[in-house]
């Protein structure tokens, strides 16, 4: 009888189904402040390609009614497990442009940079007859 081992590498993301900050803590990150106070076009660019967006996506929101930040907004909902809905994202971004923008900046910036994700290693023996 041989005994073959296999190693399987399993990615989990934990998430507490809320956003890292509050929308109106634009001052707990002052970078990101200082950024999309000075040059919000470009802070926005930044924001969507650090995401992983074409970094050219939201200077289509004057044109589009405001459905690039929406759909990033849902986007990064979805993708990090946080809770809400679309109908929340549109208020938001309609009401507190700047401040929802700043939100998900952070968000990025610490769901990349403080490694949220936890790597699991799981160890499978097959026998093989």
């Amino acid at each position: 009888m041989a005994v073959q081992q296999q190693i399987t590498t399993v990615t989990t993301t934990q998430s507490s189904g809320q956003w890292s900050t509050g929308l109106f803590d634009c001052c707990s990150d002052m970078g990101t402040c200082c950024c999309a106070t000075w040059c919000f076009p470009c802070f926005q660019c930044q924001t969507a390609s650090h995401y992983g967006w074409c970094a050219c996506m939201p200077l289509l929101d004057p044109c589009a009614f405001m459905a690039v930040s929406c759909c990033m907004r849902s986007s990064m909902r979805e993708r990090y497990g946080i809770q809400g809905s679309t109908c929340v994202d549109v208020g938001l971004v309609c009401c507190c442009y700047a401040c929802a923008w700043c939100q998900m900046a952070r968000e990025v910036k610490t769901r990349t940079t403080s490694g949220m994700q936890q790597v699991h290693m799981v160890t499978q023996q097959l026998h093989v007859a």
